[in-house]
């Protein structure tokens, strides 16, 4: 074993941190090689042992056979999306398929397949816990999902299709990456940055700034400054233009996605049915909650029903309200953010940006943690000797507050860069549970891209950064109050379809004065945020709901209708793209935008055929909250049954009767449509 390299020697941070200021770019592939042989080794053994196969010896140990693997590709693939230059970023085309590799060979060994299978035949008559039993369903099931009952020359094809996705994936991401870097648009006349907020133009004269264009102001793709400019610039020509360059991104351009995406619904078309199922999504929601993809459709449909003519009410409120303020003859995709913000002010007699000085950064963060503290008992240090990748990242010691027990770890980078893609995530560095023989807690990470701090100001939030600051903190709390033994069902290893519930309910207690008492003061004069503006921000939570339904069901369908239709039938991106969303559409298709194409969700995340699971858990955190309202919303019981039957026990039981623990019935599908004023 290599003495130099720093991901092959032990961690000697707090907790075994990650030595993040020792790793550098050549020591990645060396220590995964290292890592293979290793787990190649443990796989060796465990088909080797001469003593029947029981849950010890080979699922225990299968779950332990590649963890140092595991842990260099979370490493690497944690900051392929969060700090990559292009010396990281090159490693993707080698590290992954690598790493396909390695559980191509572990899935498709017979001997071993037939040792998992020795045990689950006689699960019966083990004497395994809920959690042991669910660890041996899903180890015989991942085997079988990926291809242990195939012939050989079936195997073989089921690798080659692997081996290709494991390089589509972050080629795709690549482009999009490069596609929105690409553009950028610098404005010198004041008349092109009329209605723009002061706050925004500063950002946008520090980036120009910094990119040789001093006393200019630049504007780009990147959310904090493409959002404000489609809802605040007067200059209709420019928002078409912004709009534009947004909208085309990785299509028909020199960083074009459409041969990757034809290519990659193509592979996992051919995956699924050497698989035995009809198509992708039918293999995909097998092990989801709503379980077949017909299910799903019904759902979308029955929030379509509800959502559309809404959506259409909203759109026309704009139109006619546009009409009457500007003379504007027919409303475009470009036109809608900034009108309905004025429509929004006039209704409510309050602008999103009069929020903003409410929502300072490290305010903010530490509301969240104030919310923590209050619903599970948790308090945040934080520790400037634990290393990070980048300068602005922030690294916290998480305790119980009333034992002093240590919790794990808390990782938040919360600004845009050109090495970051764009979008909020919550990830793991190490997962909780038993690793390397010992339990572990877990090191969590949430990954945003925030307004950032300009020469005069702090960082001040939109209320949606504030929304996703609560939503990707839910899902971290899922990762750091889990308490599980294994860790490959600890966390948020859980139905893809559950595992919105923490995020999603934790953006509720931001639309309520009790929640934001607690945080929104003024970054000047401290004032707390007036509660007559908390009745504002209230009154219009309701407002344009029909029309942001339909987006999100619009992305749900095109999701599965990617999945669902034999890719024979698909010959032309846009076509294909502008037929499955015509029912969902509120305005007419524009020639030259294309979502698919940047859609890296579906494509190059983990969404794919799963993307309605947003729709999803809005029902379930719908239906939660409207407990926590009924009893408090910080009550205590509630708040206890919620960690110790969802937030702690990660993928160890059905999520259903997890829910049905904690809230003691189904969730009620119509709490969501009460919520959003659509019944």
């Amino acid at each position: 074993m290599s003495t130099t390299n720093p991901l092959l020697m032990p961690f000697t941070n707090k907790d075994q941190a990650v030595p993040f200021d020792k790793i550098k770019v050549e020591h990645y592939l060396p220590a995964l090689d290292e890592a293979v042989q290793q787990a190649k080794a443990r796989i060796e053994k465990i088909k080797h042992n001469s003593a029947a196969a029981d849950f010890e010896n080979t699922i225990v140990a299968l779950e332990a056979a590649s963890e140092l693997a595991d842990k260099i590709s979370s490493i690497y693939s944690n900051l392929e999306v969060a700090h990559a230059d292009e010396a990281l970023q090159a490693l993707a085309k080698e590290i992954y398929p690598k790493l396909t590799a390695l559980s191509s060979d572990i899935a498709l060994d017979q001997d071993i397949f037939q040792k998992v299978k020795a045990v689950y035949d006689k699960r019966k008559d083990l004497t395994l816990t809920k959690e042991q039993d669910r660890l041996l369903e899903k180890t015989y099931l991942s085997f079988t999902r990926n291809g242990a009952l195939l012939n050989a020359q079936d195997k073989e094809t089921l690798r080659q299709i692997d081996q290709e996705l494991s390089v589509l994936g972050p080629k795709y991401s690549e482009n999009v990456l490069k596609a929105t870097n690409a553009f950028e648009m610098v404005l010198d006349k004041k008349e092109d940055v009329d209605g723009l907020p002061e706050g925004v133009l500063e950002g946008a004269a520090a980036l120009a700034e910094a990119k040789g264009h001093k006393g200019k102001w630049l504007f780009n793709l990147q959310i904090p400054s493409y959002l404000p400019f489609m809802t605040y610039a007067k200059s209709r020509p420019l928002r078409e233009k912004m709009w534009r360059a947004f909208s085309s991104r990785a299509f028909d351009d020199s960083f074009d996605n459409q041969q990757n995406v034809l290519k990659i619904v193509q592979l996992r078309d051919k995956r699924a049915k050497l698989l035995s199922f009809k198509t992708h999504a039918d293999f995909v929601l097998a092990e989801r909650m709503a379980q077949n993809p017909q299910t799903v459709t019904t759902f979308l449909n029955k929030l379509l029903d509800a959502s559309k003519n809404a959506g259409k009410k909203d759109v026309a409120e704009v139109a006619a309200f546009a009409k009457k303020l500007d003379g504007l003859g027919e409303i475009m995709p470009w036109d809608f953010a900034f009108y309905s913000e004025k429509l929004k002010e006039e209704k409510y007699a309050f602008n999103e940006e009069d929020l903003r000085p409410y929502f300072q950064l490290e305010k903010v963060v530490d509301g969240v943690f104030a919310h923590a503290k209050k619903l599970y008992g948790l308090a945040f240090k934080e520790n400037k000797d634990i290393p990070v990748y980048h300068p602005e990242v922030k690294a916290y010691e998480i305790f119980e507050e009333a034992s002093g027990k240590y919790m794990g770890l808390f990782y938040t980078d919360f600004f845009p860069r050109e090495t970051k893609k764009g979008g909020a995530w919550m990830t793991q560095f190490r997962g909780q549970g038993l690793i390397e023989g010992e339990m572990k807690r877990p090191h969590v990470s949430i990954v945003c891209n925030f307004t950032k701090p300009t020469p005069t100001k702090p960082s001040l939030l939109t209320y949606d950064e504030v929304r996703t600051l609560f939503h990707e903190f839910g899902h971290a709390l899922h990762g750091m109050l889990s308490d599980c033994t294994y860790s490959s069902l600890s966390g948020p290893s859980v139905y893809w379809d559950f595992v919105e519930l923490p995020s999603q309910i934790m953006e509720n207690w931001v639309g309520e004065k009790e929640g934001l008492d607690l945080f929104a003061s003024h970054y000047d004069t401290h004032q707390p945020m007036p509660a007559d503006l908390i009745e504002k921000l209230k009154a219009s939570q309701k407002f344009q709901a029909g029309y942001m339904s339909c987006r999100q069901l619009q992305f749900a369908k095109m999701d599965m209708a990617w999945h669902t239709t034999s890719p024979s039938e698909i010959s032309d991106v846009d076509a294909f793209e502008e037929k499955v969303t015509a029912e969902t559409r509120l305005f007419p298709k524009i020639a030259g935008a294309n979502s698919s194409c940047s859609f890296s969700h579906i494509f190059a995340g983990g969404y794919s055929a799963g993307y309605y699971s947003y729709k999803w858990a809005e029902v379930l955190d719908a239906d939660a909250f409207e407990y926590f309202k009924e009893k408090g919303l910080f009550n205590q019981e509630v708040a206890k049954k919620f960690k110790e039957n969802i937030l702690s026990r990660g993928g160890t039981e059905h999520p259903m009767d997890l829910y049905k623990r904690f809230r003691g019935r189904e969730p009620d599908p119509n709490a969501l449509l009460r919520r959003d004023g659509l019944i």
